[in-house]
């Protein structure tokens, strides 16, 4: 079974990979880069103080865990544990594979850890912002063509996207509501009134 869909990841990858052109291939390779979307970051960022002012602190730290959860459980521990190569390193798939670039940060590529980091930044701020903004829902959208590039630029298989989309999300989840009970447990205990002195 796992066999079977080995073969028909491997299968959608050589077609998604295939609509590639030298027009589109360097501006996916900088899209695929973090730099590219630095000021939607900001700006998000700007979104979460405006909705939450001083209390924004919470959010920014479930951020931060999420993406920390994210990239460790994707590439600290499913990548050296699995082994899977990357298609631009795999030996059969030699000359089907159009890599532009570079062949990723290292050999193996189960899971993404642009589709866990990216899924990740687009789940927490849906459910941080979606109650005033919710037209951050076109956060998954670019999480989904974040992801996509790493399939054009022949460095990761759907397999790979689609775990990481997963970790992403659960990672998102777990830091959110995580953070959320931490601050609801300081609030409280600010409001407990203080005991006086006998």
């Amino acid at each position: 079974m796992l066999d079977k869909i080995s073969k028909w990841d491997e299968s959608l990858f050589l077609f998604l990979n295939g609509f590639h052109s030298d027009f589109w291939d360097p501006i996916m390779f900088l899209l695929t880069k973090t730099q590219p979307w630095i000021p939607m970051y900001i700006f998000l960022s700007y979104l979460i103080i405006k909705a939450y002012g001083k209390q924004s602190w919470w959010v920014f730290m479930a951020a931060g865990l999420t993406i920390l959860f994210a990239d460790q459980i994707a590439s600290g521990l499913m990548k050296p544990y699995f082994e899977r190569l990357r298609p631009c390193h795999e030996p059969f798939l030699e000359g089907l594979v159009h890599n532009y670039g570079y062949c990723g940060g290292g050999k193996f590529g189960f899971a993404s850890s642009h589709a866990s980091n990216s899924f990740g930044v687009a789940t927490l701020m849906v459910l941080a912002l979606f109650f005033k903004y919710p037209a951050v829902k076109w956060l998954f959208p670019w999480a989904v063509f974040f992801s996509y590039t790493r399939i054009y630029l022949g460095v990761h298989y759907p397999g790979d996207i689609l775990m990481g989309a997963f970790i992403g999300i659960l990672s998102a989840m777990v830091a959110f509501f995580g953070m959320k009970k931490i601050r609801d447990l300081i609030l409280k205990n600010r409001k407990k009134p203080q005991q006086q002195p006998t």
